[in-house]
């Protein structure tokens, strides 16, 4: 089990990149526009500073949904390793199917 801190660290995270998700989008498509000013693009840099670090994408982690486990993280049942091999092998998640031979 992950510290609650961390977990409630990337939760507060989670929240602040969806909050300035569309204004971080529309800043970063200024500065990338060859057609706009050096100055509207300077400005935009400076803008995009000014947002707080934490509301950048790239600042979040996977984590299990369950016990909040960094690492071995499964996208496709948002679980890590270890808790997918325990709930398919009692045959609680759907889609997965143990494999022997």
């Amino acid at each position: 089990m992950a510290k609650v801190s961390a977990v409630q660290r990337d939760l507060k995270r989670r929240r602040l990149v969806a909050k300035y998700a569309s204004k971080r989008e529309v800043l970063k498509a200024i500065t990338q526009d060859k057609n706009a000013s050096q100055e509207e693009r300077f400005n935009a840099t400076l803008q995009l500073a000014q947002l707080p670090k934490n509301s950048a994408k790239i600042r979040l982690r996977n984590r299990c949904a369950l016990t909040g486990r960094p690492r071995g993280y499964h996208r496709k049942f948002k679980l890590s390793r270890n808790l997918v091999r325990e709930l398919g092998s009692r045959g609680q998640l759907p889609g997965l199917t143990k494999s022997s031979w």
